[in-house]
């Protein structure tokens, strides 16, 4: 898709890409209705490595939690390969920021990697072999083998955000969401990650990443979409990431939240 907003006069659904690995029709959420997202339409190819960037409190993780059925929809649809998400959640993994997790919970790195494969596995089977080399690889892959059987507390910030990036890679999905995976991570930790979803670009996943900086969004990734309560711009990096879109996109969120609220409001009247 070009950097646009939707295209007007346009029949709902006619103007996405029915191939495109997400796609978000409509979507507005709100909180104690006050509005978070407003009016969210956009469709990431299938296959590309995409960013999520705008400034905070601009909805970014709200977006990919409302994708996944974690937050309230006041409306609007959202499909994965053509599908609800619930239709093909296996082939969808979830990193969520790590401040989120109890990372006191007594388990091992290695036990929050195989808790990757329970979506396929099914959760009253337990853990066995397959499923335990299948983590120790994913550990392997983001340099924590040496780790495995470790309290997660134990584990520095950086290395408990490989443990989560594990995890997903367990599930060898076809999707993956991810909020904030590089957040106060050190150099070697971001470039580990950097590695690993390039990597699994070039195996024919779609990743889309909640990022936050600017300086190096460019380098790491080949799709933006610029979220400031709704979508200013979406599409290839080189056209996307432009002086005029950036100055939109941080400069207008009051503006917006003004409008959306208003709007929202008036939604709620009755009738």
């Amino acid at each position: 898709m070009e950097a646009s907003t939707r295209p007007e006069g346009i029949a709902r659904g006619e103007e996405h890409d029915p191939t495109a690995a997400l796609s978000i029709h409509d979507l507005t959420v709100a909180y104690d209705r006050r509005p978070v997202l407003w009016d969210v339409d956009l469709d990431v190819p299938a296959g590309c490595l995409s960013a999520i960037v705008g400034p905070n409190g601009a909805g970014k993780s709200t977006l990919i939690k409302a994708c996944l059925d974690l937050l309230p929809r006041v409306s609007g649809d959202v499909r994965m390969f053509g599908l609800p998400w619930r239709q093909v959640r296996n082939r969808v993994a979830y990193v969520p920021q790590r401040e989120t997790v109890d990372w006191d919970f007594p388990v091992s790195a290695l036990d929050v990697v195989a808790m990757g494969t329970y979506g396929r596995l099914g959760w009253l089977r337990p853990v066995g072999k397959k499923q335990k080399r299948a983590a120790m690889e994913a550990l392997e892959r983001v340099d924590l083998v040496e780790y495995a059987h470790r309290q997660i507390s134990q584990l520095s910030g950086g290395q408990q955000q490989r443990v989560f990036l594990a995890r997903a890679l367990v599930q060898d999905a076809d999707l993956y969401l991810m909020d904030e995976p590089f957040a106060s991570v050190d150099a070697a930790t971001e470039r580990a990650i950097v590695e690993v979803l390039q990597t699994l670009r070039a195996e024919g996943s779609t990743l889309v990443v909640v990022h936050h900086d600017l300086q190096t969004v460019a380098e790491y990734f080949e799709h933006v979409i610029l979220l400031n309560m709704r979508v200013v711009a979406s599409g290839p990096m080189d056209s996307t990431l432009t002086a005029d879109n950036l100055r939109d996109t941080y400069g207008g969120r009051l503006t917006l939240l003004e409008k959306a609220a208003t709007a929202l409001g008036q939604l709620a009247q009755p009738k």
